[in-house]
């Protein structure tokens, strides 16, 4: 980490030790995810479940981070990032901070995750330590149900290295010819279509690489078994389109994820102990570097910790959050209008997933779908679920003459196909289907329902931190606001109308947007609290917070006597604390059984009715700002606000899952001394919470 510095006078505005890098302020949350794992608190199927999130983020950070920096090094790209590091000084910088976390794993998973679940009950063991007799069924079992599927690929003059696709689960295997002795080298991937966790007796378990390395004899008769070794290819998986110039979006994207399977190779992670000859050969055809090989005393790809959560402990899964159904939409609906009678009366806000999503957004679509004074539904959608119920509704009011438009991004990463999907069921039913803005992601979360009403017509709006995605919502913790304000309607009108045509939003009321609206009213919020000196508070939640221009706003608040108090769940890259640059700024992160996912933006005294507070979809990244249709809106309605700002207070008051990052980089672990988790308060039907801005 860097060494904390002192900024005076104009250094602040030029200094790049003053942002820290976002890669490796990524690798630390990763730390903290393991981190939790190893919580003692926590039942073993948290703790595994901790372990499969912090994989299957590694994953995804090589295949689009690490795959973004290797390609600006073949691209002899010299911008350095904010903080000041070349491409290659990132990637040698991210090698080292990971091989300390990954090494937190090998001790987290052999001396802590392992034993524990041996103690609940169940256990993944070597096949070697099998006796004979339990060696002999499972070679029964590998050869009625596993050794069909299998298929070894040699390498020689004849048959040139077989692709290895991305992350998949492969033996290299090296055999010598019993009559010519010549040593030769073969591929086996390991089946994805049985489970990782493969029955051994009762609760007893042998992992499905280790069944197939033990049987090898069987795919190569007449050969002598040399050494083998397991291995994992990770490719680059970012998607890079030429928008502009494609005439079909949805062909150019299926075009593009055909060739995200020949991405270029970024890493390689083999077993300890494979042979210097095998991780050469594997090198060498993936033309990667030694840099590039990442060796592992554990399984590779731990996802299969998934599937170690799935297993009926004794120990209970964890409790989901209770899901209530919120009050404004407690049936039965007898008053005029159903929920429509409701919302027309005063603003709703939701917050999941401790209130229901099913009960609460899905009814509101499903209530405009089946009403026959609904005569228009205008939806964005950036992820869904696999069986969604709002598509449904859709589809519903579609073919129910309804005027439907929906907004789906094909650009969202790795939900492509699905999206692709879901939209081609849309345009069969009848549905306005729209890409969005070329050369944006569309990324805000609003639903617009046109309600005729007598004589004139209404707009009931559903604005959203989150995905309208029923399965995220159940731990995935977002806000959303239901409203029928007219100058609400009127903006979400203006915006749809810009996402669907060639005109650009005019002047609104409510509503900001991004690109172009939303960071220069951040700056001016923040500005205002400037002008208010030692008065001025500022508090934010958001997963991300890299935005040079916005974190140099902070500084500047911060040396005006501003109290800045943010919760960054991911990615930071402020750095809190530095005299005559940012001692007033506290930055801290709550990563715990719900993802906390949702933007809030607070202006003013939490205690005050004249606080001012957004929410939005926006986290603060040049990508959100400047690069993806966002959203962020006041809430205005006092009760509403004072129900923010106390939820925001009760953040304060965590110390069962909350980091404080300081300011020579180190995220330290708050102690239990109160014993209080923001979600598990949450989660209750009724709550004080006590608190100021300041505190906690």
């Amino acid at each position: 980490m860097q060494e904390p510095v002192e900024f005076r006078g104009s250094e602040l505005a030029k200094a790049p030790d003053r942002f820290f890098n976002r890669e490796l302020s990524w690798i630390d949350f990763a730390s903290r995810i393991l981190e939790v794992a190893a919580d003692p608190d926590l039942s073993v199927l948290e703790r595994w479940r901790f372990v499969a999130i912090f994989s299957s983020g590694l994953d995804e950070f090589f295949q689009v981070r690490v795959a973004g920096l290797k390609d600006q090094l073949v691209s002899a790209v010299t911008i350095l990032s904010p903080d000041g590091l070349s491409p290659r000084g990132q990637l040698k910088a991210i090698r080292a901070r990971l091989s300390e976390v990954l090494l937190e794993l090998e001790r987290l998973y052999a001396d802590t995750l392992v034993p524990m679940l041996g103690e609940a009950g169940y256990e993944i063991i070597p096949l070697s330590e099998l006796g004979r007799q339990g060696k002999e069924r499972l070679a029964g079992e590998f050869e009625k149900s596993v050794f069909p599927v299998l298929t070894p690929l040699s390498v020689d003059p004849a048959h040139p290295f077989p692709y290895i696709s991305n992350l998949s689960l492969n033996l290299a295997v090296e055999v010598r010819d019993r009559v010519d002795r010549e040593v030769r080298f073969a591929r086996i991937k390991i089946p994805t279509n049985f489970p990782r966790l493969f029955s051994v007796s009762g609760n007893k378990f042998v992992l499905i690489e280790d069944l197939v390395s033990t049987f090898l004899y069987r795919l190569f008769p007449g050969m002598e078994i040399g050494e083998s070794a397991i291995f994992r290819v990770t490719r680059n998986a970012d998607l890079v389109l030429e928008e502009g110039e494609a005439d079909d979006l949805l062909a150019a994207v299926e075009t593009e994820l055909r060739r995200r399977r020949f991405g270029r190779a970024v890493r390689l992670e083999v077993a300890s102990g494979a042979s210097p000859a095998i991780e050469a050969l594997l090198v060498e055809e993936h033309e990667l570097h030694a840099d590039d090989v990442y060796h592992s005393r554990v399984p590779l790809d731990l996802s299969f910790a998934w599937e170690v959560y799935r297993l009926d402990l004794e120990q209970a899964h964890p409790a989901a959050a209770s899901g209530r159904i919120p009050e404004a939409f407690l049936g039965p609906f007898e008053d005029h209008g159903g929920i429509f009678g409701r919302l027309a009366q005063r603003d709703v806000l939701v917050h999941h997933p401790y209130e229901s999503f099913s009960s609460s957004v899905e009814v509101f679509v499903n209530a405009a779908a089946q009403d026959p004074d609904v005569l228009a539904i205008k939806q964005t959608l950036y992820r869904t679920s696999g069986d969604s119920a709002i598509v449904h509704a859709l589809i519903e009011a579609a073919e129910a003459g309804k005027q439907v438009v929906v907004i789906v991004e094909v650009k969202a990463r790795f939900d492509e196909l699905a999206n692709i999907g879901w939209a081609r069921q849309l345009e069969e039913a009848g549905v306005h289907v729209v890409y969005g803005v070329v050369g944006l992601k569309t990324h805000c979360k609003a639903v617009m329902v046109v309600r005729r009403e007598g004589s004139v017509l209404r707009r009931y709006c559903h604005l959203g931190t989150g995905n309208y995605n029923a399965r995220t919502a159940r731990v995935y913790e977002d806000f959303g606001l239901f409203t029928a304000k007219e100058e609400f309607g009127r903006d979400l009108g203006e915006v749809f109308n810009y996402l669907t045509g060639f005109s650009r939003p005019g002047v609104l009321d409510k509503l900001v947007v991004a690109p172009g609206e939303l960071r220069p009213k951040l700056l001016s919020l923040i500005a205002d609290e400037i002008s208010k000196g030692p008065e001025g508070q500022i508090a934010f939640k958001v997963n991300s917070l890299v935005d040079p221009e916005i974190i140099d706003a902070l500084y500047q608040a911060s040396n005006a006597g501003v109290t800045v108090v943010g919760f960054v769940r991911g990615i930071c890259s402020l750095r809190p604390g530095i005299s005559g640059m940012s001692e007033r700024i506290t930055i801290r992160s709550i990563v715990g059984s719900f993802l906390e996912h949702s933007r809030i933006f607070l202006f003013g005294d939490l205690e005050s009715a004249s606080v001012r507070i957004f929410l939005s979809s926006a986290d603060l990244m040049q990508r959100n700002l400047d690069r993806r249709v966002e959203l962020m809106f006041p809430i205005e309605d006092p009760k509403l606000k004072g129900q923010l700002a106390s939820t925001f207070q009760l953040y304060l008051l965590d110390d069962s899952n909350s980091w404080t990052l300081e300011e020579s980089g180190t995220w330290k672990r708050r102690a239990k001394e109160g014993g209080i988790s923001v979600q598990v308060e949450l989660d209750k039907p009724l709550r004080s919470i006590p608190g100021t801005i300041g505190g906690g």
